[in-house]
């Protein structure tokens, strides 16, 4: 059986939330910026990953920032088209 890409099915189960905003909420939502602490890891991760450097433990921990740095971008961009229609 195949599998819907994993930013499609990760946009399908983002969408019920999407439902949920409120203009208030989106604007929130849209302005929130991850914590300094949190976003030097992922830059020291990314870096590191490039290089090849990550060993098994920081390439699963660098893989879930990216799954929830995706999650946030697609819950912004339906915050940014709710508030655009």
């Amino acid at each position: 059986m195949e599998t819907l890409g994993s930013t499609v099915t990760l946009d399908r189960l983002v969408a019920p939330l999407g439902d949920c905003l409120t203009p208030e909420s989106a604007r929130r939502l849209i302005e929130l910026k991850p914590d300094p602490l949190v976003q030097a890891r992922v830059d020291d991760l990314a870096g590191r990953h490039t290089e090849g450097e990550l060993n098994s433990s920081e390439r699963a921990e660098y893989g879930r920032l990216v799954n929830y740095a995706t999650f946030m971008a697609i819950l912004k961009s339906r915050a940014r088209r709710m508030l655009a229609e």
